[in-house]
């Protein structure tokens, strides 16, 4: 207990600093800035270590060195942070863009699994490692869903348009069901333990969790609507989801997907029931509470995500294997992208872009985060510790880039996509 409460007051006081000196001088959106300025001191705290000018393994410093950061994420806060995502999702423009969202939760995210696989296996080539192309279609699996936490949490801040925006955070929370059933497929084909086609696992995956979590929340939101206790409100959100992950994690199915039906069906049934809702809850703690959890639980993920650094190896092909992570990524998703935005047509593209300025967009704004961390982590139990080794610098420098580079100039690019269309217009 001593040593989780220590962990928790190093981050929590990481995060007051960061942020008011954030506040004060940089102006930047907070959640990038706690990844960042983690990512610093972290920096910091590797070199003094490695030259051996401070022992960290008696200090916080290696207390979150051990910090079970996959357990922290997959079986702790995830559920709370999805539910709590999902909740902000405008259920009409959510179903306005239902076909472009499905084809890039689906189409997009398995599409750029194998492109990315099969990219990093030619280059795997070149630098003489030891991938085979299942581990390279598995790391694919890794880094190609979008993360639900970064995209709610950053690019809401960005000044997309609300269509967009709908598209990005709607593609980003159902994705990575898409991503862990891909995950779990090649995982077994790699293990040699394949016991479930593709498909079939994807739909006992997406089709399960969408099943369970809506006849749970369907039985917890009748209760909701029994009491006028506004605090028994929160406590049965929160009772709906962990029970909804924890059935669907038990049975096979994807808790991530499961949270997040959760939180759009308490939105849309909340909605429903709005002036009720505001005479009984006329202080709004149900949207106060879920908000304040958001942003206490997003801080700490990001400042985890910064200093995941310090269990980083190094590796003598690292600069070749920096470069690889952001173009490989890069052209994966266009090409991801690209193909689905052509299926998807014309007339059904947000805002009236064309395939290439849809395409820019998405691409750009794809950020990754800690489900990809907590997925390349598990990869340790099966993995050589070599191959564990690239697996994890791949991940980590693909959801730093992202995060940090991205998450800084999607604004930028936006304005760039908003001119070529403009233009195109005007011509």
């Amino acid at each position: 207990m001593e040593h989780a409460l220590v962990v928790f007051l190093f981050i929590l006081f990481l995060v007051i600093i960061i942020s008011i000196v954030n506040e004060k001088v940089f102006k930047i959106p907070n959640d990038i800035a706690l990844v960042l300025f983690a990512f610093v001191l972290s920096v910091i705290f590797k070199i003094l270590s490695e030259t051996g000018l401070v022992d960290w393994s008696d200090t916080v410093v290696g207390n979150l060195q051990s910090f079970d950061f996959e357990g922290f994420l997959m079986d702790g806060i995830l559920c709370f942070m999805l539910f709590a995502g999902a909740s902000g999702v405008n259920f009409n423009r959510f179903v306005k863009n239902i076909k472009s969202i499905s084809l890039l939760a689906l189409l997009t995210t398995v599409l750029s699994s194998f492109l990315y696989g099969g990219l990093f296996y030619l280059a795997n080539l070149a630098l003489g490692l030891d991938f085979s192309i299942w581990v390279c279609i598995l790391l694919g699996c890794i880094v190609s869903p979008t993360d639900p936490i970064a995209a709610t949490s950053i690019l809401k801040k960005a000044g997309l348009s609300k269509n967009v925006s709908t598209v990005i955070e709607g593609e980003s929370l159902f994705n990575d069901g898409t991503g862990v059933a891909a995950f779990v497929c090649i995982k077994n084909i790699v293990n040699d333990t394949s016991d479930l086609s593709f498909p079939v696992l994807m739909a006992k995956e997406l089709l399960g969790a969408i099943a369970i979590a809506l006849a749970i929340s369907f039985v917890m939101f009748s209760l909701l609507k029994c009491t006028n206790n506004p605090m028994l409100h929160i406590f049965i959100s929160m009772f709906d989801v962990m029970a909804a992950y924890i059935v669907c994690e038990h049975l096979g199915c994807s808790g991530v997907i499961a949270s997040v039906v959760c939180g759009i069906y308490f939105s849309k049934a909340m909605a429903g029931k709005e002036e009720w809702r505001k005479a009984v809850d006329p202080k709004d703690w149900y949207e106060d509470f879920w908000h304040i959890a958001d942003t206490l639980c997003n801080s700490i993920l990001f400042i985890l995500i910064g200093v995941a650094l310090l269990n980083m190896p190094n590796h003598k092909y690292l600069i070749p294997l920096i470069l690889i992570a952001i173009i490989g990524n890069f052209i994966a998703r266009f090409i991801g992208v690209f193909v689905s935005t052509l299926i998807t047509g014309k007339h059904k593209i947000p805002n009236r872009y064309s395939p290439v300025e849809f395409t820019t967009l998405m691409t750009w704004s794809a950020l990754k985060g800690g489900l990809s961390l907590a997925l390349a982590i598990s990869t340790e139990a099966f993995l050589p510790e070599d191959i564990f080794h690239v697996v994890l610098i791949i991940t980590y420098v693909t959801m730093f880039f992202t995060i940090v580079i991205q998450g800084l100039t999607t604004k930028k690019i936006f304005a760039v996509v908003e001119k070529m269309k403009a233009k195109r217009i005007v011509e």
